[in-house]
């Protein structure tokens, strides 16, 4: 057996393909992607490549979105991302390679230092294979080429952050624990995500990306579907979770949470609690009234 067993094997699966190919793993290296096109005959046109992107896992280094440059380039092959993708599976016609690894020189054994990994044949056919198969159907979103340079973009500006947090990779890392927002206006953050950026200074630009790495937000959602996205994380958090519940929360109640389980000073505690209510605002329908301790309120303020 080779040290590039895992190749050979999807060399020979793509090699014998006649009418499609399927490729679905999270992570994908520019070159192995490339040598992949390169194995699959050329009158095979109907080539799809199911992915994920995010911009933490590419400044990592983990996956390219220069991908979507090859495909386009080759004209065959369409990509689709799957944010919460971790099947890995190759279709060739009938016959599927099903296992561990993605296409990744690591992975596949194409470099001197290689995972150990693991594909075993079985029909497209298979049950479970048809089920992947039909719910990446229903769930991917379009990796353009303009899309991925924008995730290229943003991955190169959080790489240059210093205060940038630990990289999360799918599989590999959980999400913290405990996340707070950071930039203090909100109505920023899904320009940014788009792109949209040429305005914002320095500085806030690198809060947003920072709090957008931790929101981890499926890339190309519409603006509706970005701001629900972004309240359940927010409603995640344990003091927004008893607004929830309750329909009220008082700030004060908040700043002496924040302070004795975050270790947050007084001042810091005070920031974080107006900029939570500013989310809340925004991404919500919440209202402050000043009775007492300010509160936040469930709900429009009616006037």
């Amino acid at each position: 057996m080779t040290e590039d067993h895992v190749w050979r094997q999807i060399e020979q699966l793509l090699a014998s393909a006649s009418r499609r190919v399927i490729l679905v793993a999270p992570f994908i290296k520019k070159d192995v992607f490339k040598a992949t096109l390169a194995a699959i005959p050329s009158h095979v046109d109907n080539i799809r490549c199911v992915t994920r992107w995010s911009v933490a896992e590419v400044a990592a280094g983990v996956s390219d979105p220069e991908i979507a440059d090859l495909a386009a380039a080759d004209g065959r092959a369409s990509i689709a991302l799957c944010h919460d993708l971790h099947a890995k599976l190759y279709v060739a016609d009938d016959v599927c390679l099903i296992g561990s690894a993605n296409l990744t020189g690591k992975a596949t054994g194409r470099v001197s230092v290689r995972n150990i990994e693991l594909l075993i044949e079985t029909s497209a056919g298979h049950p479970e294979v048809q089920r992947v198969l039909r719910a990446i159907e229903g769930m991917g979103v379009p990796g353009t080429v303009d899309l991925a340079h924008q995730i290229r973009e943003q991955a190169n500006l959080f790489q240059a952050d210093e205060e940038a947090p630990r990289v999360l990779v799918a599989g590999h890392d959980e999400r913290p624990i405990r996340w707070l927002p950071e930039t203090r206006n909100p109505t920023r953050l899904y320009g940014v995500y788009n792109g949209r950026h040429g305005k914002v200074g320095p500085d806030v630009l690198a809060g947003i990306l920072r709090d957008l790495a931790i929101l981890d937000v499926a890339p190309g959602l519409g603006e509706q579907a970005f701001g629900e996205a972004v309240l359940s994380r927010l409603r995640a958090i344990p003091e927004v979770q008893r607004l929830v519940e309750a329909g009220r929360l008082s700030m004060d109640d908040v700043q002496r949470e924040l302070m004795a389980s975050v270790g947050c000073t007084e001042e810091q505690a005070r920031r974080a609690t107006g900029t939570i209510a500013e989310w809340l605002r925004y991404f919500d329908e919440v209202h402050l009234v000043p009775i007492g301790p300010w509160e936040i309120r469930q709900g429009r303020e009616i006037t």
